[in-house]
């Protein structure tokens, strides 16, 4: 209310006499106000009205010190970072609390957008800085508005999430300069009902060795989920070539694994139709670049070393809390079954000298006693490298190990003396119930002519 207005009103009514109600229908307030109004200005007079903060600023209001602070932190640290996590950067690393709002406005006065703005809000801007382009003469600030004009991004579309934990896992990888300045590829799964990035994992590349250590990390962590929602591309494209059954046949190796454990795969040509994981990659771009830029990573073993640690941190932060959901996870597997079944399966023939060639590599076949097994030039089987990197051969429904033949001999019968006999390590070899089988193999190969697709709406 005016507050000359008032005290127009009430010194009226005090010198001249009238009507209590009239007044109080005047200011639009009560009676008893207006008692309260003349006590008050009998006793401090016109002082009486004034508000006791004008020409105060407001008690939760930052200087300008502060502000100039945060614009050139964002500007020169945390540029990468969203108005959320950068709210949250300024309070754990700054020593600076501040509310989201507040970074909010000091930054949009400067506009300085969010990695996360929205479509809107990109085009008002962008209308705006157009609007005072037309009004500036000079060229350099004309150029420094032009450098703050951004792109307008289209949003993905959403859908329900479903029932249960572990009934969906969207998986995809997305490659970013993530650190380093240099392009990496980053492999994650999201349960699509809790929000939780159940697997990630770093490479060169969108690898079957990265979808690998993702699906390890589930099987491990929470155990065997139902689906795995997929795009049609890389890993899970089959190849129709007719050709053999090599290691970058890489969509027949993971849903090999995937059938297995009894996980289903479904894949789809719609991106919006798996937004679940789009938006992820969305979330973990504004975030995880400062993050890994702030602590030194450099490397992708590094980069991989840190997710074990910030993962859980994110999970609490954005996703769901699962554990009050409905589980449909099976039973972890034991950590042999997890290493002998994210295996690379490959043909492979007995060459004229009782080796076989893998990886530009020449092993011989062993048993258990360490004892090599010679089979006929051109006998076929399957080489079997399992998660951990050792390798099988299998030949005939049975498993054989496979040591390396070096290309030199190690000493010479010649000029060495000769070393006491050891005595032959036992070497490890994997029951035939493990499903290596050829044939079995073989037969699910051969059923993998078409995909399952999911086409479901956004």
């Amino acid at each position: 209310m005016d507050e000359e207005k008032k005290y127009q009103t009430i010194k009226e009514l005090i010198e001249q006499g009238g009507n209590k109600n009239r007044a109080a229908r005047k200011l639009g307030c009560t009676r008893r106000s207006i008692n309260r109004y003349i006590n008050g200005y009998k006793a401090f007079g016109k002082n009486f009205f004034l508000h006791g903060n004008r020409n105060r600023k407001p008690a939760h209001t930052i200087s300008a010190s502060v502000k100039d602070t945060i614009v050139d932190l964002y500007r020169n640290k945390y540029y990468d970072a969203t108005y959320q996590h950068f709210t949250e950067l300024l309070h754990e690393f700054e020593g600076i609390s501040v509310s989201e709002a507040v970074v909010r406005k000091t930054l949009m006065a400067q506009y300085l957008l969010s990695p996360q703005a929205t479509k809107k809000t990109k085009k008002d801007v962008h209308k705006l800085l157009e609007e005072k382009k037309k009004n500036v003469d000079s060229p350099r600030e004309k150029n420094k508005l032009q450098a703050l004009i951004v792109d307008i991004e289209d949003a993905h579309a959403r859908r329900p999430r479903c029932a249960y934990f572990g009934e969906m896992e969207q998986m995809d990888a997305c490659i970013f300069p993530w650190f380093g300045g240099k392009q990496t590829t980053l492999h994650i799964a999201v349960d699509d009902a809790a929000g939780v990035i159940t697997g990630a994992w770093f490479d060169k590349a969108e690898t079957l060795n990265g979808y690998y250590n993702v699906f390890r990390q589930i099987l491990m962590d929470y155990g065997i989920p139902l689906m795995f929602y997929t795009d049609r591309r890389t890993v899970f494209e089959y190849k129709k070539n007719g050709g053999g059954l090599d290691e970058n046949d890489t969509y027949t190796q993971f849903a090999y694994a995937c059938k297995t454990f009894g996980v289903e795969i479904k894949t789809t040509s719609v991106s919006q139709a798996k937004g679940r994981v789009e938006r992820m990659f969305w979330t973990l771009q504004s975030r995880l670049p400062t993050l890994l830029r702030l602590a030194g990573v450099a490397t992708i073993e590094q980069a991989n070393e840190y997710l074990k640690n910030y993962l859980p941190k994110f999970n609490k932060q954005f996703a769901l809390d699962y554990t009050r959901m409905q589980s449909v996870f099976e039973s972890k597997p034991s950590k042999e079954k997890v290493n002998l079944t994210l295996a690379i399966l490959t043909k492979r023939k007995v060459d004229g000298g009782h080796s076989v060639r893998f990886d530009n590599k020449y092993y011989r076949t062993v048993n258990q006693r360490g004892s090599p097994i010679y089979f006929y030039k051109g006998t076929e089987g399957l080489v079997i490298q399992a998660f951990d990197k050792s390798l099988y051969f299998c030949v005939d429904e049975k498993v054989f190990a496979l040591e390396e033949i070096p290309e030199h001999e190690l000493s010479s019968r010649n000029f060495n003396f000769k070393e006491p006999s050891k005595k032959p390590c036992v070497k490890y070899i994997p029951p035939m119930s493990h499903p290596w089988k050829k044939s079995s193999f073989e037969q699910f190969k051969r059923k993998q002519a078409h995909r399952v697709e999911l086409m479901t709406g956004s």
